[in-house]
């Protein structure tokens, strides 16, 4: 957003997941001599929608350590891919070709690194038939340094009598129990008709039946990612995982994968991620508890943010109404511009009034007159942080200081947009504001790209000012009623955060 401030598709069909595993020999010359070498590629189709899709893909090294890698795959059906992360593409014809980043570069002996893209498809969206990582095909036989004895050795008759039988054990083996049935947010915002569109948390699932990664996190010591899901479907977050890839090395947050199925997946605004000059937040600035489970927060402390261009994915755009609502902390804020969670312009820069509807949580006071110190949930519509309908202080407005606060907003894309905000631990939805939209807001011109933790405009030029705190949150189409978001705040009380 600017003038004060310093820089600052429709709806998608039923998710379809695929996996594909191939592994294979891939003959690697070091020096002069032939190294032992082999590969396994997974690749996964983790969301689908009309006309586009989300995959993540992971390369296993089998064999001597890589430095450098290449793996092309040809598309049967036309496929073409829009926007990759942890790597660089390029596209001839059905031929796809990616190359490491600076920073993935090197892979050990049975390392992996992964890369995730959104793609676009026509008629159909059939998983590649086979990979090439360096040349050589993948195909699950790794290449022996010495040959094989060209004799077999002897094997041992068999017994002359079975052995005798086990008898069966006396209890019934322990059976993996059913996904909750209690709905999370984004089936309550299902039932009450404005489903989500993206919904993005490092410590739960937002779905009773999500079963996948929330976030990836990549290590320092060998620049390796690993994704982090959760214990089980409808669950927390699983932080062993983290704790154990982490282990005597720094990790940095790299995705926030939506558990929408839509893709829209935010990456870190900066050098290695979406493109920016920002820095990925560190995964081990928080930990916490939510229903008694260990958990991470996305503890940003200026200079980090994540950003998605989803205007083709689900996100509203134009005078299209949406909602949106987050978790976040009343106890680590500023008053730097600006801590936002929603939707911002997909050019990153600041293009006029109503480009942006997006939650703002922090002290600024932004036209001036305010009331107490704050910390405030506010609006970020682009060109100013509206604390109620126009740039005159909201006497109906107050500070939020618990260590959690749920902060909400909604916009119906012409005339009305309410703000409401609470103590994430205990208690109904506070009602900030409900009103008309401030003068030169109507219509609204979302752009749909999202932003969070930072303003519209910040991070291609590394002027981030703001801190904060993401623990969880969703954008969802339409207008949610009154009924829903304070079901999807009980919700979020009943979690347990603390």
């Amino acid at each position: 957003m600017r003038l004060r401030k310093l820089r600052h598709r429709r709806p998608a069909l039923a998710a379809v997941a695929a996996t594909l595993v191939l592994v294979g020999a891939a003959a690697i010359q070091t020096g002069a001599s032939a190294a032992a070498a082999g590969c396994q590629v997974t690749y996964v189709v983790s969301s689908q929608w009309q006309g586009g899709f989300g995959a993540n893909v992971t390369i296993t090294n089998l064999g001597d350590a890589v430095n450098g890698w290449r793996l092309t795959w040809n598309f049967a059906a036309g496929q073409t891919v829009t926007q990759l992360w942890n790597g660089s593409y390029t596209q001839a014809g059905s031929q796809l070709t990616v190359t490491n980043a600076s920073y993935n570069a090197g892979i050990p002996t049975n390392g992996s690194t992964s890369f995730g893209f959104n793609g676009s498809w026509t008629d159909s969206n059939p998983t590649p038939a086979s990979f090439v990582l360096n040349g050589t095909t993948c195909n699950d036989v790794v290449d022996p340094t010495t040959p094989p004895p060209t004799t077999p050795p002897p094997t041992t008759p068999p017994p002359t009598t079975p052995p005798p039988t086990t008898p069966p054990p006396t209890t019934p083996p322990p059976t993996t129990l059913p996904p909750p049935t209690t709905p999370l947010p984004c089936d309550i915002y299902t039932a009450g008709g404005t489903p989500c569109v993206a919904a993005h948390s490092t410590t739960r699932a937002l779905y009773a039946s999500y079963n996948g990664s929330l976030y990836q996190v990549r290590r320092s010591s060998d620049n390796t990612t690993r994704n982090i899901g959760v214990l089980s479907a409808g669950g927390r977050a699983n932080s062993a995982t983290q704790d154990s890839f982490c282990a005597n090395t720094t990790c940095v947050i790299t995705v926030i994968y939506d558990q929408s199925g839509r893709g829209n997946n935010l990456g870190y605004q900066g050098a290695g991620g979406i493109g920016g000059a920002v820095q990925p937040a560190v995964a081990t600035r928080e930990s916490l508890t939510v229903g008694g489970s260990k958990v991470y927060s996305l503890y940003i402390n200026g200079n980090s943010s994540y950003w998605r261009d989803g205007h083709l994915t689900g996100i509203p755009t134009g005078a299209a109404p949406e909602g949106m609502y987050m978790v976040t902390s009343g106890t680590h804020v500023n008053s730097g511009c600006c801590f936002d969670y929603g939707n911002s312009e997909t050019t990153r820069r600041a293009d006029g009034r109503g480009t942006m509807d997006a939650i703002y949580f922090g002290t600024s006071c932004w036209f001036g007159g305010c009331s107490g110190s704050g910390p405030w949930v506010q609006a970020d519509l682009e060109w100013g942080l509206y604390p109620g309908g126009s740039s005159s202080w909201n006497p109906n407005q107050r500070a939020f200081t618990s260590k959690f606060v749920t902060a909400t907003l909604k916009n119906n894309g012409t005339s009305r947009f309410a703000i409401k905000g609470s103590n994430a631990q205990s208690g109904n939805l506070y009602t900030l504001w409900d009103g008309s939209l401030p003068s030169g807001y109507s219509p609204m011109k979302k752009q749909g790209a999202i932003i969070l933790g930072s303003g519209g405009d910040c991070c291609i030029d590394n002027s981030n000012q703001s801190v904060g705190t993401f623990y969880e949150g969703a954008m969802v189409a339409g207008y949610p009623s009154d009924a829903t978001e304070n079901a999807v705040q009980a919700n979020v009380v009943a979690a347990g955060y603390r």
